[in-house]
């Protein structure tokens, strides 16, 4: 199986967006998830990631306070909300998922196909 990813475009900066990701196909499992993105020749970047219960969720300092991470519960269906985009934030957004345990790696088993966001200056 693998992950479906939806959202993303080209906005201004200051706008926000919202990202969405789900198991393509029905399953058992329960994953922690994790948003990650990649700009042009860069590494890839985790930015948000959330516990299966939708407990707790973890942001690396770029993007605390701006993006939030949430999910259907009991579901493997996660969100990404983004405001005040910047130029910064422009990059191929990526959902993944691994386990139930939380992992911010990028050696992740599930991955969707990524989907481009732009922010214009």
């Amino acid at each position: 199986g693998h992950l479906v990813e939806a959202g993303g475009g080209l906005v201004q900066a200051g706008a926000s967006l919202n990202l969405s990701c789900e198991t393509n196909g029905r399953t058992s499992a329960r994953y922690a998830m994790v948003w990650f993105r990649q700009a042009p020749g860069e590494e890839r970047r985790f930015v948000a990631s959330i516990t299966w219960t939708g407990d707790r969720t973890y942001y690396p300092d770029s993007v605390k306070g701006r993006f939030t991470i949430s999910r259907d519960k009991g579901q493997n269906t996660v969100y990404l909300q983004m405001v005040n985009l910047n130029p910064e934030d422009t990059a191929v957004y990526y959902c993944a998922a691994d386990t139930e345990i939380v992992k911010l790696t990028t050696d992740q088993s599930l991955w969707g196909q990524g989907t481009q966001v732009t922010v214009s200056s």
